[in-house]
């Protein structure tokens, strides 16, 4: 019977726990399940613990696992639990992804398969949690320390405790550690993380409706600033360029190479243009229409005009020879042309009479047939002209005089 394994992250439903896809946090997909050959090439196993944390054991005693199974691994001190997310070949490139040398550091093992008593420890552990996390906040902020303890993860075996922990500033808290191994008895270890591995670690959705991207693939958070946002023209407004981590959003970065790309061939936003009437400064851009909109004022828009990114450059090009064109929109620019979409009735639902016409459809039988009986006569005429009248027709001889004379 196939057996069913449940973890932290899921429930897999196959023979041995293996599954493609998974529900936890930073999910490999595994597109190399189906290569048996693949399984056996290293020794080496990628194992998840509590939300986003990993690491890579070594399975020196050759145990056979499978993506989802529940393993007891070495740790410091004691033993460990977690869930097995990575067999095979695909282990090596993620530890090649992630820097882990094995020449270089030292892996440390698997021991065995979790067995029930294991289990029921990392339980007991795991409800210990909540409580020790609110307690440790309140020690904290009777020591006056300026930090945040945003959660606290239990060892496997329940003899260490990991406090992740948020601050601005260096923190001193040394008389912390001595409190809390004095209030919880066990090896305390302090981490420090940032806002945005903290709203990984916690997870949410995001406005675009998906799962946060440091919750369900990001790894590398790299600094984003304002200036991603002025290059895509998004609306410097606080509320909605921070996301649920307090920063600016993660995904701002994604886009502005394109933009950057995109933007090449327009002329300089800071370059103002002049005709005979007025004077247009530059008020927005829309990179992948090619079009550019001014406006007679810099502080807000006023009359305002959109031209190609081509008739832009032509008349800064008039303005620097010291002439000025009559109109900026020369109206024979067919390369901007705006599209009104109706988007509150999108597909005419506001119309009642909608439903009332009766449609009858084509008689395309008929249509056939009467259209289709010239074209096989024709068809017919031309051959019996281009095969048949050569066949037929006389053939025609001159005289000497020139004279055309049929053979009788």
């Amino acid at each position: 019977m196939d057996k069913i394994h449940k973890t932290g992250g899921g429930c897999c439903m196959t023979k041995g726990g293996c599954c493609k896809n998974s529900t936890q946090k930073l999910s490999t997909f595994d597109w190399m399940s189906d290569l048996p050959e693949t399984q056996a090439d290293t020794d080496f196993v990628e194992v998840q613990f509590k939300n986003t944390r990993k690491g890579y054991f070594l399975n020196s005693t050759k145990i056979p696992l499978q993506k989802g199974d529940v393993v007891a691994v070495e740790s410091s001190p004691g033993h460990d639990i977690g869930d097995v997310t990575l067999v095979g070949r695909l282990v090596l490139l993620q530890m090649k992804k992630y820097n882990v040398n094995p020449d270089k550091i030292e892996i440390r093992r698997v021991y065995r398969k979790a067995k029930e008593t294991d289990l029921e420890k990392f339980q007991e552990a795991k409800a210990k949690e909540q409580e020790t996390m609110i307690k440790a906040r309140q020690i904290a902020e009777s020591l006056k320390l300026n930090m945040k303890i945003g959660d606290v993860e239990f060892q496997g075996d329940g003899n260490k405790a990991i406090f992740y922990y948020i601050a601005d500033e260096r923190v001193d808290f040394r008389q912390l550690i001595k409190v809390f191994a004095e209030t919880f008895r066990v090896r305390i270890e302090m981490k420090q993380i940032g806002a945005r591995q903290e709203a990984g670690r916690i997870g949410g959705i995001g406005p675009c409706g998906r799962e946060l991207c440091c919750s369900g693939w990001m790894t590398n958070f790299n600094s984003v600033s304002t200036s991603a946002a002025r290059i895509q023209d998004i609306s410097l407004n606080p509320q909605k360029l921070a996301g649920q981590c307090g920063k600016l959003k993660c995904c701002m970065n994604f886009e502005v190479d394109t933009y950057v790309d995109a933007s090449k061939g327009f002329p300089s936003k800071e370059v103002p243009i002049e005709t005979i009437d007025n004077t247009y400064y530059h008020f927005k851009t829309d990179v992948f229409k090619g079009a550019m909109t001014y406006s007679t004022s810099q502080n807000f828009g006023a009359n305002l005009v959109t031209v190609s990114a081509r008739r832009a450059k032509e008349v800064i090009a008039m303005n620097k020879k010291g002439s000025k064109p009559d109109l900026l929109d020369d109206h024979n620019d067919d390369e901007v042309k705006p599209v009104v979409v109706d988007y509150e009735n999108g597909v005419g639902q506001d119309s009642l009479t909608r439903f009332d016409s009766n449609k009858k459809r084509p008689n395309n039988k008929n249509k056939r047939s009467n259209n289709s009986r010239p074209q096989m006569a024709a068809k017919s005429n031309e051959q019996e002209n281009k095969g048949n009248a050569p066949r037929f027709q006389k053939p025609i001889k001159k005289n000497v005089n020139g004279n055309e004379n049929n053979e009788k």
